[in-house]
């Protein structure tokens, strides 16, 4: 299952937003939660530096489950 509408209107606020300063959302601090539409996951971004997330099966804000990842091949 594919989540196009991420749940309650946090979530999508929180993915909706883009930072002029910060073309990528890791290098934002303002920017809490990623999205990968290829493998239908979802984190909280760790601000060090770097591109790593802590994985999230349930969105922080309403509580809901967020769906299942898609396995991909190699």
């Amino acid at each position: 299952m594919t989540n196009t509408t991420h749940w309650c209107k946090m979530m999508r606020t929180q993915l909706a937003q883009i930072c002029e300063q910060h073309p990528d959302p890791f290098d934002c601090p303002d920017m809490l939660v990623y999205y990968s539409p290829q493998s239908n996951t979802y984190g909280l971004i760790i601000h060090d530096g770097g591109r790593s997330s802590i994985h999230i099966d349930y969105c922080p804000w309403c509580g809901a489950a967020l769906g299942k990842q898609k396995r991909t091949t190699a």
